[in-house]
Order: structure tokens, then sequence, then C-alpha cells
């Protein structure tokens, strides 16, 4: 049976495939890295158009081979879970900032953590001195 995924940079080195964290009750971790596995390409399309409007990066649907994609799920130690047609599958309301790949291939550099009010902060330090 062929089920479809989404996948980022689709044909370069740096593909990747869509995960979601959720809470596993039954595991050792709080939270495993699922794979979203869609009988229908219509709802897997309509699940990436979902993320693009939260600003995450387009997504290329892909079908692929039901027993294909168990396989590489269970060498990746990641949890698969099959959305059937009627299911709504919704993205969470909160994505991440940082991926195990990145839009234009490079891993990203570490930035300095935002500070509200840094300016102000400056302000009273520098009265300090």
């Amino acid at each position: 049976m062929r089920v479809y995924v989404l996948l980022f940079n689709v044909g370069t080195d740096n593909e990747g495939i869509h995960t979601i964290k959720l809470r596993q009750p039954d595991t050792e971790d709080d939270y495993q890295d699922v794979v979203l596995a869609f009988e229908q390409e219509d709802d897997a399309t309509r699940f990436a158009l979902l993320l693009e409007a939260q600003d995450f990066p387009e997504a290329t649907v892909e079908g692929i081979d039901q027993e294909e994609l168990e396989e590489f799920c269970e060498s990746s130690d990641l949890v698969l879970q099959y959305v059937t047609e009627g299911m709504l599958a919704v993205p969470p309301a909160s994505n991440i900032d940082a991926t195990d790949w990145q839009i234009d291939g490079p891993p990203l550099e570490e930035s300095e953590p935002e500070i509200p009010n840094l300016d102000a902060i400056k302000r009273r330090l520098e009265g300090l001195l």
C-alpha cells in the first residue's frame, strides 16, 4: 500500500521528513518524534498547506511504500502514525525553531538568544558606571 509523507529539500543531501513531537505515555522519553503517514494524498497536501500558513517551509508531498516507511521509522527510532481518510490532521499550535535539516542546506549557526528589553537593560548598566 502507498502512503504519503511530507518531505523537505527533496533530492538534496539535506532532505528531511516532517515529524511532530508527541507525548508518548508508554516510553522512557517524555516526547517522541512522530512521522505522519497519510492514506490520502489530498489530506497530506492539506496538512502541508496548514504548515505553510504557520510560516513553516514549503513541504513536498511524497508517496512511499508503507512497508518501506515502517522500516525507515523503526531504524530511525521514529514513531509512525497513520492518518486515515476522513481524519482531520491539524499541525501543533507551535513549531520548533531548530530542525535537523535546513532550508538552504548548511546547518544553522548558533545565534544569540533574544532578550526582551535589551536596550533598556544596557542603559541601566551604563548608568551604573
